[in-house]
C-alpha cells in the first residue's frame, strides 16, 4: 500500500518561509520520481516542484528561485523549502509520486497540507 503523508504545511507572512516534506512507503523511493502539486481555490491542480531519479529538477515558472526540492533516499523523504513567499503561494500542497520528467504527475497522491501566506 502506497502512503505519502505531507507535513509542515501551516501560516505564515509574506516573504517568510516553509519547508513541507513528504515521507513515502509503500513505493521503491529511490527509483521514483518525486513531485509537489499546489490547488488553489477555485484554480486547476499544477506542479510546483519535481526532481527525478537522478536529481534533475523542474520548477513551475512562479516559484523558480524562490524554491528548492530535494530528496532524502535513505530516509524517503522528498522535501520543499520555500522561501521568499507570496499570498499567492497560498494552496493545498500534494506530494506526488511515481512521474518522470516528461511526464512529472505520477499516479499517487498524498492527501495535501495547507500553506497560507498572509499579506
Amino acid at each position: 500500500q502506497v502512503q505519502l503523508v505531507e507535513s509542515g504545511g501551516g501560516l505564515v507572512q509574506a516573504g517568510g518561509s516553509l519547508r513541507l516534506s513528504c515521507a513515502a512507503s509503500g513505493i521503491p523511493f529511490s527509483s521514483t520520481g518525486m513531485g509537489w502539486y499546489r490547488q488553489a481555490p477555485g484554480k486547476q491542480r499544477e506542479l510546483v516542484a519535481f526532481i527525478s531519479v537522478g536529481g534533475f529538477t523542474l520548477f513551475a515558472d512562479s516559484v523558480r528561485d524562490r524554491f528548492t526540492i530535494f530528496r532524502d533516499n535513505a530516509q524517503k523523504t522528498v522535501s520543499l523549502r520555500m522561501n521568499s513567499l507570496k499570498p499567492e503561494d497560498t494552496a493545498i500542497y500534494y506530494c506526488n509520486a511515481g512521474g518522470t520528467v516528461r511526464a512529472p504527475a505520477g499516479r499517487y497522491w498524498g492527501q495535501g497540507t495547507q500553506v497560507t501566506v498572509a499579506s
